[in-house]
């Protein structure tokens, strides 16, 4: 008998596989693993798995984890994948992965089953990760074979398989989309959502924020403090990586902030509509990003963001544990030691205005930059700068002149 771990998430997917996979000859371990998502009892769905036949059941919780280790490093980069798109699904992914492959290695599985289709990005990111972490493991994806959908071409032949072998599912109907939740966001997309003439933050009912127009009319502050770009404490409280952002999602939220509705360009060719709502995130790359404006080198600021779309990209696509991305992070790290300070925020229906940012590393120096007169900032000094800056144009200048 083959032994696989299964990602599984309790709901009507991934609980028909559980079944099916049995059916097939498999002996199943199914892993949940819990970043945030909302659902079933946690005890409710780890029953729901024993009494449909799974070997064993494993609940893990990975949210600091996913803050601190996945989201925080993504954080310092300033990554975004295509402009706004804060990769809170794709960071996700490959902490799922790395945790169900403790799992396999520990029962001695064989094969590693998700529940990802093949037209999207996260059959990608499950199984790269499982090839870095795990190169002997089988990766196995029901939804890409022909026998899954020969034996389930649609929800109703689930719903039927479920109800013949016992397996309790909640039967609704569906919504005119489909979401996907951890801490760090909810991504929202299919269904309505795929019609570009359909309005996407009037369709989708956000559950982390109200709408700017019904956010307070008194403005909200708040102050975030840093340690080498990693974000430390909220409002002066120190407060663990996941508190960080359940905090600020409550504050974003209630504030109207972190909603995008974008179409993005999947890793496997096509092109995607997705609304999201990401807004303690969203806090935190603002502030961050107006920290480092007073605490980075101009060179080493303008590097990283060159840098910074091809760091989105191998995210983004399921790279996490590439070499590339590894030293990428080095980077990152070494670039942030000086990134120490605090930025306070002011927020106000959907907006977000910094007021104040203070550094013990800062390298902002009012003497040089006042433009009132006297300071410490010569500028006879720029004479010569700029004249050797624009000798090539003048000999450029010169050799055009006579060219005519």
């Amino acid at each position: 008998m083959a032994v696989c771990v299964l990602a599984y998430s309790g709901g009507l997917d991934t609980s028909c596989m559980l079944g099916w996979l049995i059916d097939q000859g498999y002996e199943v371990h199914a892993v949940y693993v819990d970043l945030g998502q909302p659902g079933e009892d946690r005890q409710v769905m780890k029953d729901k798995a024993t009494k449909i036949g799974a070997k064993s059941v494993r609940m893990i919780d990975a949210r600091e984890e996913l803050c601190r280790d996945f989201a925080f490093p993504c954080l310092k980069w300033q990554a975004k994948y295509e402009g706004p798109y804060l990769l809170g699904t794709s960071i996700a992914r490959p902490l799922i992965s790395k945790k169900i492959l403790e799992v396999a290695e520990e029962v001695g599985a064989e094969v590693y089953v998700h529940g990802a289709t093949g037209k999207g990005n996260d059959q990608c990111r499950f199984q790269l990760a499982a090839e870095a972490l795990q190169p002997h493991i089988k990766v196995y994806a029901p939804w890409r074979t022909p026998e899954w959908r020969e034996s389930f071409p649609g929800r109703s032949e689930m719903i039927t398989y479920c109800e013949e072998r016992g397996i309790p599912v909640k039967a609704t109907a569906s919504k005119p989309y489909s979401s996907d939740e951890n801490v760090l966001h909810i991504s929202y997309e299919a269904g309505e959502l795929e019609k570009l003439d359909v309005c996407g933050v009037d369709l989708v009912d956000f559950e982390m924020t109200v709408s700017p127009e019904e956010a307070p009319e008194q403005a909200e502050e708040v102050t975030i403090d840093f340690q080498a770009g990693m974000p430390t404490a909220v409002n002066g409280e120190p407060l663990s990586a996941l508190a960080i952002v359940e905090k600020l999602n409550e504050i974003g939220g209630r504030n109207g902030i972190g909603r995008i509705d974008i179409l993005e360009n999947r890793f496997v060719g096509m092109k995607s509509r997705g609304v999201y709502e990401a807004p303690g995130m969203t806090l935190l790359y603002q502030a961050a990003a107006h920290l480092e404006q007073l605490t980075l080198d101009r060179d080493l600021i303008h590097l990283r963001d060159s840098l910074m779309p091809a760091v989105a990209e191998l995210v983004y696509y399921g790279f996490w544990y590439s070499a590339k991305l590894d030293a990428l992070m080095a980077f990152i790290n070494r670039s942030h030691r000086f990134v120490n300070g605090q930025v306070k925020l002011r927020l106000y229906k959907g907006n977000v205005i910094v007021i104040e940012r203070s550094s013990p590393n800062s390298l902002y120096d009012e003497g040089i930059a006042t433009m009132e007169s006297g300071g410490s900032y010569n500028q006879d000094d720029a004479e010569g700068f700029i004249r050797i800056q624009g000798l090539p144009y003048r000999v450029q200048g010169l050799v055009d002149r006579f060219a005519d």
